[in-house]
């Protein structure tokens, strides 16, 4: 193919050069060429499209977003990476692209007029305006371990040919890192590490081919996972071993190579070194930059992955409209149809940019971003209008969705007295309680005035933070604030609210970490964030599990009260996060705050006597005088031991007052098309007391995380639920680590009611017929039925009791179940 190369002349000023030869740069190169623009392309490597050309061979390339329509003349359509290259290469000889290779750009300085572009070899060259849209993968993020530079180790993925019956660990739950390991499946054993608790960074085909690809056993992952080292072993068939962190505990894998996709550091030192401007002081903040992409430097623009958006289909676009920008053309960016119909509603003549930018300058929050990244955020949001007095959530409701505040005020109610603890004003954020602990809201929100809303959904919003740390940060301040507020600050004042959110810090736990130990003097005050603690005391030479703590509680405060050292030991039953504020702050509130130290006065007291209470029972199990078969403390950190810990709601049978009739499973199974929900007899037993198979309706459910057809959701009052989208791949049967979730032919067209459902008073629920094939079916605690779980009505004896976790310690202790009786 022949190619025109360096045409050009040392003395020539240039229109427009544009750096680097990735897809933003190509398109502006053949837009440029299209105008008739005096225009030079400039790439540091021997051959365009470098970081493409790095794919594995054969990969397909996607075109994403879906949605998107191309603008320009750069050809792309998802197809191989072949495929993909070879159509660049034929735009470019059928352009007359004017390019130059092995020209790596050392510095871009402004002149009176133009700018200078400085090459490594110290040849300069003169241009009106230069784009900047080289990539970020020349520069790539290394696994920051020890043994992170053994020669097994790697970071890039050229041939999965050339690897064969190994054991190959891939580090990195984005695109490439899934890519990889699917394109290695077949000849190898191949794991996935990912740090995140889901693959969120991965576009939905990846994520369907993955998921996949594990449910035939192709390969497996590990989740919230963390690698700690790469040792090397001497002999055996593993040349090396990875350690990693998991909620579990410390794991070694053994294997013969690591391939680490951990995305490229930040390309910020090179921008400022050229004087462009950042929009926060953050290290890996975006460059700040004009609808037009044009940067703090008038006449450079930046655009691709540079400038945030590492799509393929992103950067075509933008080169296109970038030069249209340069020759001061009228250019509408692809995006905006979809932008205006989310905007419709605020009125017709509204312009897409004055939107934006009221939204930016309206929410510190979204000040963040830049105006591109603010349009990818709208796009995956709803904007709402809503009226005085509209309830935006209820208290108690689970819903994560998280809210932005553009103008208008709303009241927080926390508690049930219908008078606002607190008010939301335009600027503000709320919903990231829910969206960080994955339990029900804290309080209600209600509309004081009329407001506009932005709500984004959980995913974008997670996405969002995995990618501006800024963001994560503001939120993790406010779920701080928030956590401070509803625990222990509601007379607290605004400034010193504000004081002691500041001095606070959040602290992560994996599960079976210590908070605290019994005996230590008091450091401060845990407020529980996400997750759950057990609180244990050593009583008679062992220890006895005293009190269960859920998200939303705090505490550490009976020290704090009374002066002495912890009389207890506080564990992460599950993966943990806490809000910790130091002792000496915490005195200071309290002294200042009658009203807070009034309530952690009777919270105090009512922990001694809960003590007092236990340690009675302990000493009644140890005397042979207790009737409940097992300490009540054994009990209960078997019931964690269980996944009680992450869980909202749990179904106990009481085998002493079984009568093995199997009623409730016939009530469950006629009720719903013939499947069972629950298997009375399988699941871990203690003493007495059974933890049939049947679903825990996670804080944060496990089922959810891979979901292709979106068919798993949790209703209003925390009920996980299947909709008739299941497509039966099986993913949420293999995620559920509690095995509770079966594939099963429902049976529909059941107009006839059993005799469980005329004696329960339920009408049966008649649906179209379907095929026979097998869809997944779980337990969703009959959220439909006004009367409640029908497997607990059904029990003639009262052996069976759906309770929430908060709840166990009062079943743990009385030996019957609360409001039932004893039989």
């Amino acid at each position: 193919m022949d190619l025109v190369l360096n045409r050009y002349s040392p003395d020539e000023r240039y229109d427009v050069i544009i750096v680097g030869a990735g897809p933003s740069g190509l398109s502006a190169a053949v837009r440029a060429s299209e105008q008739g623009m005096n225009y030079l392309l400039l790439e540091a490597e021997e051959e365009p499209a470098g970081t493409i050309r790095k794919y594995q061979r054969g990969k397909h390339v996607m075109a994403e977003p879906r949605g998107l329509p191309l603008q320009g003349a750069l050809p792309f359509a998802a197809a191989t990476r072949e495929d993909v290259l070879e159509r660049w290469e034929e735009a470019m000889a059928e352009h007359r692209i004017e390019v130059r290779y092995e020209a790596r750009v050392i510095s871009v300085n402004r002149l009176d007029q133009g700018l200078e572009v400085v090459l490594a070899d110290g040849e300069k060259l003169v241009a009106d305006h230069v784009v900047l849209a080289f990539g970020v993968q020349g520069n790539l993020r290394k696994l920051d371990v020890p043994g992170g530079d053994l020669p097994q180790v790697q970071y890039q993925l050229d041939d999965p040919e050339a690897y064969r019956n190994e054991t190959i660990v891939v580090v990195g739950g984005g695109d490439s890192g899934v890519e990889n390991a699917l394109a290695l499946t077949g000849r190898n054993q191949v794991i996935v590490v990912n740090r995140d608790e889901d693959f969120s960074h991965c576009r939905e085909s990846n994520l369907s081919q993955l998921t996949e690809a594990r449910q035939k056993g192709a390969l497996d992952w590990l989740l919230e996972t963390t690698p700690r080292a790469v040792e090397r072993n001497h002999q055996g068939e593993f040349p090396i071993t990875l350690v990693v962190s998991t909620p579990e505990g410390i794991e070694r894998i053994p294997c013969h190579r690591i391939i680490a996709r951990l995305g490229a550091l930040p390309s910020r030192p090179l921008l400022e070194k050229f004087g462009i401007d950042f929009q926060t002081p953050d290290p890996t903040a975006l460059p700040q930059l004009s609808p037009r992409y044009e940067s703090s430097i008038p006449g450079l623009y930046i655009i691709g992955a540079l400038g945030g958006y590492p799509l393929i289909k992103q950067g075509i676009n933008q080169g296109y409209e970038v030069i249209e920008h340069i020759l001061g053309n009228p250019v509408e960016p692809a995006d905006a149809p979809l932008l205006r119909e989310k905007f419709a509603k605020l009125g017709a003549d509204l312009d897409i940019d004055e939107a934006l930018a009221k939204i930016q300058r309206g929410v510190p929050l979204l000040a963040q971003l830049n105006t591109l990244q603010l349009r990818e955020l709208v796009l995956e949001s709803n904007v709402l209008l809503v009226n005085p007095g509209d309830i935006i959530f209820k208290r108690n409701d689970y819903s994560t969705t998280f809210y932005s505040i553009v103008e208008g005020d709303l009241d927080v109610l926390i508690d049930e007295d219908n008078i606002p603890d607190a008010v939301l004003k335009a600027g503000e954020f709320f919903g990231e309680m829910a969206l960080v602990s994955g339990r029900r809201r804290p309080g209600t929100v209600r509309a004081r005035t009329r407001c506009l809303l932005i709500e984004t959904p959980r995913q974008a919003m997670l996405k969002l933070i995995g990618s501006v740390p800024a963001i994560r940060r503001m939120l993790d301040e406010a779920a701080i604030k928030s956590a401070v507020l509803i625990c222990i600050g509601l007379s607290l004042k605004e400034e010193e609210l504000d004081s002691l959110a500041r001095s606070a810090v959040l602290r992560q736990y994996a599960a079976g970490d210590e908070l605290f130990h019994e005996g230590d003097e008091a450091d401060g005050l845990y407020l529980i964030q996400r997750g759950s603690v057990t609180v244990s005391r050593m009583i008679g030479g062992r220890e006895v599990v005293l009190f269960y703590v859920a998200a939303g509680n705090y505490v550490g405060e009976m020290s704090l009260i009374s002066g002495e050292p912890r009389y207890g030991t506080v564990r992460a039953a599950v993966a943990t996060e806490a809000v910790f504020i130091e002792a000496a702050r915490m005195r200071e509130i309290i002294d200042r705050n009658p009203e807070i130290r009034a309530a952690l006065d009777e919270r105090y007291m009512q922990h001694l006597q809960e003590q007092e209470m236990r340690q009675q029972m302990e000493v009644s199990v140890d005397t042979g005088t207790m009737s409940v078969q097992g300490s009540p403390s054994n009990l209960f950190s078997f019931l964690i031991q269980q996944g009680v810990g992450e869980a909202t709601d749990v179904l106990l049978i009481d085998e002493s007052l079984c009568v093995r009739c199997n009623y409730c499973e016939q009530a469950c199974a006629d009720t719903h098309g013939g499947a069972s929900r629950l298997d009375r007899d399988t699941g871990p037993i203690f003493a007495n007391i059974r933890v049939p198979t049947s679903c825990r309706h996670c804080e944060h459910p496990h089922c959810m995380k891979d979901c292709p057809p979106d068919a798993i959701h949790r209703a209003a009052h925390g009920e996980v639920y299947i909709d008739d989208s299941c497509i039966g791949c099986g993913n949420c049967q293999q995620n559920c680590p509690y095995d509770v979730i079966q594939m099963a032919v429902v049976q529909h067209d059941r107009p006839e009611r059993s005799l469980w459902q005329i004696m329960l008073g339920i009408q049966p629920k008649v649906t179209p017929a379907v095929d026979s094939r097998k869809v997944a079916v779980k337990c969703d605690m009959c959220k439909d039925i006004a009367d409640g779980p029908v497997c607990v009505r059904a029990c003639p004896v009262g052996a069976a009791l759906r309770m929430k976790p908060e709840e166990l310690m009062g079943y743990a202790g009385g030996g019957t179940l609360p409001g039932v009786g004893g039989g």
